[in-house]
């Protein structure tokens, strides 16, 4: 299953940040901004944005670090970080090619991990997804933070299914007309309403080793934010 994720995203680099906001009507920029500014408030000279893809996030880092903080971002699509470096600022990020579970730093390493619209893709199943959070666990400094923005069910019932509508009718089609990529975009449309509930995923964090874990709901529960510190 990973290898095939893998190749679902060596397939949409080139048009990966434009579908993105084109489906959430440019929403994931502002949402993806909100979780940075959560997630810098607190300093740190190590900082990680994991399964990063064209570093969207990680840009946003760099862009509010002090200068003297190291931001690293990591990813295991090799398509995917080739597109992050043709950027500009990409000189003043360290982009590694790792999976999750197998990141290339000892313990105790970073004051902050960040990940973005990603954490569906761990998801593989529930054993899996625990032995990446603790991974990330593992790198993180004591009382280092973790910082995740991702899709998430609206409480709602009635908003729950216009969401879920939504992601039906729209996200396969107007992803594949624009990445030229059908399986990316199937692959996406399932994904998203099967994931966790903000509650959900609170808890299976703590479960994996974190404490004082907070969310805060966007979009009345499309999306959230997640906080939760070693």
């Amino acid at each position: 299953m990973k290898e095939d994720i893998k190749k679902i995203f060596s397939e949409v680099p080139q048009t990966y940040e434009l579908v993105n906001h084109v489906l959430t009507l440019g929403m994931d920029v502002l949402w993806r901004r909100k979780a940075v500014k959560i997630a810098v408030a607190e300093g740190g000279e190590m900082w990680m944005d994991i399964c990063s893809g064209t570093g969207e996030m990680a840009f946003y880092l760099r862009r509010l670090a002090p200068e003297k903080t190291k931001v690293f971002a990591a990813d295991f699509s090799f398509p995917m970080i080739r597109k992050a470096l043709e950027k500009k600022e990409s000189s003043r990020i360290t982009f590694i090619l790792s999976d999750i579970n197998t990141l290339p730093f000892p313990d105790n390493t970073f004051d902050l991990v960040t990940i973005s619209f990603a954490v569906r893709n761990i998801n593989l199943n529930r054993e899996k997804f625990l032995e990446s959070l603790k991974e990330i666990h593992r790198i993180l400094k004591p009382g280092g933070r973790f910082v995740s923005v991702e899709t998430s069910q609206p409480k709602s019932k009635i908003i729950r299914k216009l969401f879920h509508g939504y992601i039906r009718l729209a996200v396969k089609p107007i992803g594949q007309i624009i990445s030229g990529s059908k399986s990316a975009y199937t692959y996406l449309s399932q994904t998203i309403p099967r994931f966790y509930s903000a509650e959900e995923f609170t808890e299976i964090i703590r479960e994996a080793g974190f404490s004082k874990v907070t969310f805060k709901r966007l979009l009345f529960g499309a999306s959230a934010i997640h906080k939760a510190i070693k």
